[in-house]
């Protein structure tokens, strides 16, 4: 029968087809055949979904009729059976008989047979015949296999309908059983199949044959089974290929699963008949099948086979284990058929066989043991976990539904020795089993485990957690698909997991659990796999118990699994860590403080542990509190432990500088930032938490051990240095070395005020710098900078193309720099409040110094004691690295920022003079060349920006000049000097106005050039105020400018009028309205830090600088020699008045300047005042008469009897007064009046002649005959009260420049207002610096004005520090001068009321605090100017300096102090010192009180910002002009401000010299005026001058005047003649009375009287401020209607030469 079953097992041939299947049965799809039931249930757990068996494929009607032309078999001719018909067919229909006979013909024609059986198979089904039997046995030989397959399935056909025969005997049954279950073709395995089904009535009738149906099942079955597999495995061999080999194997699955149906029916109904043995042998091929199976159809059908034998039979003993087994592999195995396999399983259990099922359960567990075989181990792995499965399943199971309970002992027993076994997946199996036990499906533990011990089973669970490892597979594994990927919950992670979040809960949830301890042992014996919040129960635990201290027994176990579980777990989640952290923290303060009981290298052992995993550490918290620990063992550690933290904090730095781009992509700092947004501690990068270790290190070894401190610090240089390192921890490595400082005994601290706000906001570093820079980038999008090349670094360099070849740079620069989280952001900002990690100390270090002078015997004693020298010159080289290689821009900009507050700093550089020279030389070269690092574009900043922080730190830099040689000094202000045509042209003059006091030698070398530089610039927005600041500084200066000549001095005097013409010009081209001087807008906010100090162009500080101008003009000409001053008249004269356009004009500041000039040109000669003498009581009777002469009052007593008069001529600029009397000439050929001695009459003098006012007057000052013009005669004024009146006003206003300066002395450590204010005395060098500042004088019986000080009780004092010049006055309120009396004035209020109503305050502050603004609330107060001591220094220490400087004894140089002005909110900055100086005490004085009295003149113009501050000068000259419209002829114009056209400034320039011109006459007695007229050949116009020398109204623009007779033209007297007619002058004080009344008559030009209206001494402010316009242009129409006048140059020569005395003096 097998051969049979393998013959037909081979494919048909091409022309036999299977047969069709059956009306209504779908076409399935073809399964996959690989061997064994391995592959099926690999298959069924992933490999892909498996087939049922189809049926055969479909019969085409052409085979069937060419088999129908088939001849029979057996012979080619026809051979008639003639032997009768049985009796039984004799009653057959004629047709049918006639078909039974062609039947029964066995030599017949094929086909006639065929066609007979067919018909008579129909008669059969639906006229059932007696004479079924006859039919049988006349076609049962159809279904040989000799005949087709047509034929055959034709005699299946009718076999089977003759089975279905319900009344046949059993002896026939058993007939039609041997004949259908005979061997047959395998082709027609399915119709044979078919056909017993039929016979059995589908298993329910097996009569005949009842014995014999198991055993031929049960061979079928296996058969089939060997033959599908077969079929199988050929169609996965084809791939895919051949049609036919598919359809056969469907075919052989279809019936393998019929036949699966037909044993389960024959089973369910015919069990009774199965024999014993006979169940044996099928049990052994199910399960045969079921282990080699890769078909999820057979498993399901030799479940339902086995289960419908436990349903309707029973297993034999013999069975019952491996069916056992095989169910329970099917059910772990094969998730989708589980369901059925547990159905199974739990009929068994529920059957008799309950507990031998346990038992071969557990003994599957317990007799577990690892062979040698390898196969064998996969087989016994397979059935300890399907044991384990059905376990598990069968412990929620109650007894009181039938299942046997399980013994917890042996199931314990059982896991504990599985647990053994290495295979990972029995280990996951048993974790599930025992997480079954502590959670069901309802969140319960189980009763079987709830009130036992619970060690047992944690030690099984903590022993299959151990292997936790990755699955790995074999392909020789028969259950398991190697390819099957098991969930994650089945893995022994897994599971593990599972069960430890079951523990956690259980603690968590449950208060009275009393297996605590247990569950606490079981996770910290799996402590490797603890989520995060289990191991945060352990840590607590620990820390509760106390288990990780020597008390507990197992405290280095315990601390073992801190440390190497939780600590070092770099996976683990960073609070987890931290919290371990603690643990070790604690453990390390309790072995500190019990060292001396412990072993000898405890602490430094658990130290180097925490160390040894820092290495590789990647988390920023978890290393930031590591750091911290480490910081706080540094403390106290020893040297070898302190190399050891050092070495380790380094090796992270080193680590993260050689991590690769990738592995910075993927770091857990990488995140993304909005651009301004500053770096936070949660993005810092790992060398940045270092770095914060270093710097906390330092600050705290600072004051206890200098060598710690000084290892650290040079770590830090080195990250500062590399750039390599992250950007961040450089920055903050930088934050700290550059808040390093030195006092004066080179004791090292740490400042927390670096005072760089303002050098920081012109990189846009302040938010409110950034503020204003987005915005104006948002107004203005055409702005923004292009975006960066893709090429350009992002990081590292950042020079231009073709710089970096040229700087140096190492090998990893030219690299692409790795990727940064930082890239394009800022990171860095001012202030910056967390720049420090913590607070420093506040006083400075005994341990650590900067400097150690061997020499000193004092320094090499506190030497030995063990002090520490810090390496700065390790910093500088650092630093000089960074330039010379170039670095990221946030490092750059950075170190450009924070230099020059460090420079400052003189001690903490002490030892690192070289460094500071090389500093300075490649400084210098940088910014003279250029090769600086350019700003990215991204930033918004130039070159310039750069630049100009490079010379900020050069300003610095010079205050070192004492260690300097003189080319080195030369080449600074070459530097600087190179700066003032840029950009950075402020800080450069600025720099320039301090080397003025510090390095005078080369300013003084390289000042024309300077000079001429600022000429270039001078009309430059921004710049003017600080050029004109400038050279009003250098004017008190003479030292500077001793060797100018007549051309270097013109220099000057342009640059003043190319501003001033720039500005009208400007203005001018504004507006077509003319007024002589500029109104005033709003002034630009510059002196906060974030304001950068820029003012709109439109904005420069107009009425201040414009009158400045006037100022240095003024300052300029006195500083010319004497005798050279005539020379540069007619140039500033003509510059004054005349624009560059041509145009004329006539300010009031103008007038007044040149009225001071004319009143100095000739003689320094200061005011004069009245003769107090000169009175009725020694004179006689004395007359007074008062004129308006010009722009001056004159005012003559004469003596009536005497001939003495004293003539007082009040100017602008000043008061002049001179007492003359009236020489004789003798007339001998006359006699005596009154008949006396003729000898009288020789002499020069004649009593008893009367004189008045008038006649001295006229003589000296009234030509005749008198223009008819009567505004330009001398204007008298009467006699009474309202002249007198206006004369005392007049005189009230101060001819100087009057200011009040306060002066603060702030001791050490005072911080509030009345404690300052009480200080009756300073330093040493406080009261060196106001023995400089001005002159000690007694206020009791002052002639001036003490502003405001008491001059007759010594309420404020005895004595004031007071300064004066020409034209300046300051008055300095020292509070230290003042009483203090704090019993009736315990607040000082008479100090503060000075103090406080002063604009301008010098704030000598030695508190060793920063100044605030507000600490003397008062809203007059705009500016301070704060000196501080730099380095700061005790008063002991300055006392002691100080008395060395005087005894000569000092070694060390001048101390230099800091020098800052810090203003009101809003006020502009206005003075070199808005950004902090270096100045010298030598320097320092003249510094101060020059910076001072600016800050105090602009301080005026500030207060009257809402309308215009007139000068004293200007308020005179304003007087005079009241009084001439007032006194003088109706209609006539008057003055300057009334002035229109050319005839008013005819008028104005011909009375602006003062006193008429005077003429003298040799030949007579009398002084005879005489009216001139002057004309310039030259001038198209001509000018003629008035009575009393003044201009007609016809001198400008206007028709030609013919000259009044008796006049003289060209006339000019000699001035030794004039002199002599005034040989008995008797003047009351040097005077400049003939220099400004002396005609000129030259013929090159006209003139007239003195003058022109301008100077500049009544005071510093009444020179410079008053600039509100007075006048008109001179374009404007002639009052008379004469036509257009002042345009053309004829007109403003006339002007010039009007104003031009130095023509005819």
């Amino acid at each position: 029968m097998l051969r049979r079953l393998a013959s037909l097992g081979h494919s048909a041939s091409e022309d036999q087809l299977p047969m069709s299947p059956s009306p209504g049965e779908d076409q399935p799809q073809e399964g996959r055949t690989t061997g064994g039931l391995a592959s099926v249930f690999k298959g069924l757990a992933g490999g892909g979904k498996l087939t049922k068996s189809p049926p055969p494929s479909l019969q085409s009607l052409n085979s069937l009729a060419a088999a129908q032309a088939q001849p029979s078999p057996s012979t080619s001719t026809k051979q008639a059976d003639d032997s009768p018909l049985p009796v039984a067919l004799r009653g057959l229909a004629p047709d049918q008989l006639e078909q039974y006979v062609k039947l029964k013909n066995k030599n017949g024609q094929l086909s006639e047979r065929i066609a007979a059986a067919t018909s008579l198979r129909y008669t059969i089904r639906d006229f059932p015949l007696n004479p079924v039997l006859d039919i049988w046995y006349a076609g049962k030989d159809l279904i040989n296999e000799n005949y087709p397959e047509h034929a055959r399935q034709i005699g299946w056909e009718l076999l089977t309908e003759c089975a279905k025969y319900t009344a046949a005997s059993e002896l026939e049954r058993r007939e039609y059983f041997e004949t259908l279950t005979a061997p047959a073709n395998r082709a027609d395995f399915h119709l044979q199949l078919a056909a017993l089904e039929d016979l059995t009535t589908k298993g329910r009738n097996i009569a005949g044959f009842p014995y014999d149906i198991f055993p031929l099942l049960i061979s079928w079955l296996h058969e089939t089974y060997q033959i599908v597999k077969k079929a199988r495995r050929r169609a996965l061999r084809g791939n895919g290929g051949s049609s036919k080999g598919k359809s056969a194997a469907a075919g052989e699955d279809k019936n393998f699963s019929q036949l699966f149906v037909l044993l389960k029916d024959v089973i369910k109904f015919n069990f009774k008949f199965a024999r014993e043995p006979v169940v044996g042998d099928l049990m052994s091929e199910l399960l045969n099948i079921c282990m080699k199976t890769a078909s999820e159809d057979d498993l399901m059908a030799c479940i339902n086979v086995i289960e419908a034998l436990v349903t309707f039979g029973t297993i034999p003993n013999g069975k019952l284990k491996d069916c056992i087994k095989v169910l329970g592999t099917i059910h772990q195995q094969l998730p989708h058929l589980q369901k059925q396999s547990w159905h199974t399983i739990s009929i068994i259990c529920r059957s008799h066989h309950g507990q031998s099922t346990v038992r071969i359960l557990l003994d599957i567990l317990r007799t577990y043991a690892t062979p040698d075989d390898k196969q064998k181990e996969l087989e016994l792995n397979r059935e300890v976990r399907g044991a384990l499965s059905v376990l598990k399943k069968l412990l929620h199971k109650s007894a009181e539904k039938g299942y046997p309970p399980v013994s917890l002992a042996l199931l314990v027993d059982g896991l504990a020795n599985v647990a053994k076994s290495s295979y990972p997946k029995i280990a996951a199996e048993t974790l599930q089993l025992i997480n079954s036990l502590f959670d069901d499906s309802h969140n319960n533990i189980s009763s079987m485990v709830k009130d036992e011990h619970w060690s047992s089973i944690f030690e099984v669970a903590a022993l299959c957690g151990t292997k936790a490892v990755a699955p790995t597979f074999t392909d020789s594994e028969s259950l398991l698909s190697p390819r099957q990927v098991p969930e994650a919950d089945n893995t022994v992670a897994g599971q593990l997991k599972c069960l430890i979040n079951r523990i956690e809960k259980l603690l968590t949830q449950t208060t009275d659990l009393l297996q605590r301890d247990e569950c606490m042992e079981f996770l910290t014996q799996v402590y490797h796999a603890l989520p995060d919040s289990a191991a945060g129960l352990v840590i607590t635990y620990f820390k509760e118990h106390r288990s990780c201290f020597p008390s507990d027994v197992e405290w280095q176990k315990n601390l073992d699994i801190v440390l190497d579980g939780f600590f070092l777990a770099r996976h683990r989640d960073p609070l987890t860590r931290l919290h371990a952290l603690e643990i070790v923290i604690e453990l390390y303060d309790f072995l500190f403080l019990t060292q001396d009981l412990m072993e000898d290298d405890a602490l430094g052992g658990l130290v180097r542990r925490v160390l040894s995993g820092m290495v590789e550490e990647t988390n920023t918290l978890v290393l930031q509190d590591t750091v911290t620990f480490l910081v706080k063992v540094s403390q106290t550690a020893d040297a070898s432990l302190l190399d050891d933290i050092l070495e380790g904090l380094k090796k992270v730095v080193a680590t993260e500088m050689s991590s690769s781009p990738l592995a910075m992509l993927a770091s857990p700092k990488s995140g993304s930032f909005r651009p301004g947004q500053t770096v936070y501690f949660g993005n810092q990068s790992l060398s940045n938490v270092v770095t914060r270790g270093y710097v906390q290190i330092f600050i705290r070894t600072l004051n206890t051990d200098g060598s710690k401190a000084s290892k650290t610090f040079a770590a830090l240089v080195h990250i500062a240095r590399s750039n390599s390192c992250e950007v961040d921890a450089r920055l903050t490595a930088m934050k700290m070395l550059f808040r390093l400082r030195a006092d004066a005994e080179y004791q090292i601290y740490l400042t927390t005020q670096v005072e760089n706000e303002s050098l920081a906001g012109s990189l846009y570093r302040t938010e409110a710098s950034l503020a204003r820079k987005l915005a104006e980038d948002a107004a203005h999008p055409s702005r923004l900078p292009r975006a960066e090349s893709a090429t350009r670094p992002s990081r590292g360099m950042s020079f231009t193309q073709g710089q970096a070849g040229d700087r140096g740079l190492s090998a990893r620069q030219t690299h692409v720099p790795k990727p940064a989280v930082h890239q394009g952001q800022r990171l860095w900002s001012v202030p910056d409040a967390d720049a420090l990690p913590e607070d420093p100390a506040e006083r400075p270090s005994w341990l650590l110094i900067s400097y150690r002078d061997e020499n000193d015997a004092g320094g090499a004693e506190l030497g030995s004691t063990g002090r520490t020298v810090l390496n700065m010159s390790a910093w500088l080289e650092a630093l000089l690295s960074l330039f010379h290689n170039g670095c990221d821009w946030e490092v750059y900009s950075f170190v450009l920022t924070h230099l020059p507050a460090q420079l400052s700093n003189h001690p903490i550089f002490r030892g690192a003079i070289p460094h500071i020279h090389e500093l300075r030389r490649f400084f210098c070269e940088m910014v003279k060349t250029s090769t600086f690092q350019e700003p990215p574009l991204s930033s918004g900043l130039r070159r310039s920006d750069v630049s100009n922080c490079l010379f900020h730190s050069l300003t610095m830099i010079m205050s070192y000049h004492e260690h300097f040689q003189k080319m080195d000094e030369d080449d600074l202000v070459r530097t600087f000097m190179h700066g003032i045509s840029d950009k950075t042209a402020k800080t450069c003059i600025h720099a320039l106005q301090v080397c003025c006091h510090e390095l005078p030698l080369s300013v003084s070398k390289a000042l024309v050039t300077i000079l001429q530089k600022m000429s270039q610039v001078i009309t430059q927005p921004l710049v003017a105020m600080h050029i004109l600041e400038f050279l009003a500084c250098l004017s008190r200066l003479p030292s500077l400018y001793s060797n100018f000549r007549e051309d270097e001095y013109r220099i000057i005097f342009g640059i003043c009028a190319r501003y001033l013409q720039s500005v009208r010009d400007k203005k001018h081209a504004a507006r077509p309205t003319h007024s002589s001087e500029p109104s005033t807008p709003s002034i630009a906010v510059a002196h906060h830090p974030d304001m950068l100090g820029h003012q709109a162009a439109n904005d420069d500080l107009p009425q201040y600088v414009y009158a400045l101008a006037y100022h240095v003009i003024t300052f300029w000409f006195l500083a010319v020699k004497l005798p050279d001053r005539p020379s540069h008249i007619n140039w500033i004269a003509k510059n004054l008045f005349v624009d560059s356009d041509g145009r004329a004009t006539n300010e009031e500041q103008a007038q007044v300047t040149l009225d001071f000039m004319q009143r100095v040109a000739f003689s320094d000669a200061c005011d004069s005042a009245q003769d107090p003498l000169f009175t009725e009581e020694f004179y006689g009777e004395i007359q007074k008469r008062r004129w308006i002469i010009g722009n001056s009052i004159v005012t003559i007593r004469q003596a009536k009897e005497t001939g003495w008069a004293e003539i007082t001529r009040r100017y602008p600029s000043g008061t002049s007064s001179f007492a003359i009397r009236v020489e004789f000439s003798p007339m001998p050929n006359q006699p005596a009046a009154d008949q006396s001695d003729a000898v009288a009459w020789e002499g020069r003098f004649q009593h008893g002649i009367t004189i008045f006012p008038s006649h001295l007057l006229m003589q000296l000052l009234a030509p005749m005959p008198q223009m008819y013009d009567p505004a330009i005669r001398p204007i008298p004024l009467p006699d009474d009260d309202t002249v007198n009146r206006a004369i005392r006003i007049f005189d009230k206003n101060s001819t100087v420049d009057g200011h009040k300066v306060g002066v603060i002395y702030i001791g050490e450590g005072q911080t509030k207002e009345t404690e300052i204010l009480a200080n009756t005395i300073g330093s040493p060098e406080y009261l060196e610096f106001l023995k400089g500042l001005g002159v000690l004088t007694k206020l009791k019986g002052a002639m001036f004005n003490t502003q405001g000080l008491d001059r007759e009780y010594d309420i404020d004092g005895q004595y004031t520090y007071c300064w004066r010049d020409r034209v300046t006055e300051i008055v300095f309120h020292v509070i230290t001068q003042m009483p203090t009396n704090l019993e009736h004035d315990p607040q000082c209020n008479m100090k503060k009321r000075h103090i406080g109503n002063d604009f301008v305050n010098i704030v000598w502050n030695e508190s060793g605090l920063p100044f605030k603004f507000d600490m003397f609330p008062s809203q007059f107060n705009y500016v301070y100017i704060v000196i501080t001591p730099t380095p700061q220094r005790s008063f002991s220490c300055m006392r002691e300096m100080s008395q060395k400087r005087q005894d000569g004894e000092a070694q060390q140089f001048s101390p230099f102090f800091k020098v800052q002005v810090m203003s009101q909110l809003g006020f502009p900055e206005i003075s070199p010192a808005a950004e902090p100086k270096l100045v010298s005490l030598k320097a320092l004085p003249r510094f101060i009180r020059l910076v001072a009295l600016n800050a105090s003149v602009f301080s005026l113009v500030w207060a009257n910002r809402d309308g215009e501050h007139v000068s004293s000068w200007r308020n005179r000259l304003q007087e005079i002009n009241r009084l001439r419209e007032r006194h003088g002829p109706k209609g006539a114009h008057y003055g300057l401000a009334h002035s229109s056209g050319s005839a008013g400034l005819a008028t104005a320039t011909a009375t602006a010299g003062g006193l008429p011109l005077i003429n003298s006459n040799p030949g007579n007695a009398p002084v005879s005026g005489t009216q001139s007229v002057m004309s310039n050949g030259s001038s198209s116009g001509g000018s003629t001058v008035g009575p009393g020398g003044m201009l007609s109204d016809y001198s400008i623009g206007g028709p030609p005047s013919s000259t009044n007779s008796g006049g003289s033209i060209g006339s000019r007297p000699a001035s030794g003649n004039i002199r002599d007619s005034f040989s008995s002058l008797r003047r009351s004080s040097v005077a400049t009375f003939f220099t400004s009344n002396t005609a000129n008559t030259s013929g090159s030009g006209a003139t007239s009287g003195a003058g022109g209206g301008s100077g500049n001494d009544v005071s510093h402010r009444s020179s410079m401020l008053s600039t509100a316009p007075s006048s008109t242009m001179t374009d404007g129409h002639h009052h008379g209607g004469h036509g257009q006048g002042g345009r053309g140059n004829g007109d403003t020569e006339a002007l010039v030469d009007a104003v031009d005395f130095s023509k005819w003096t």
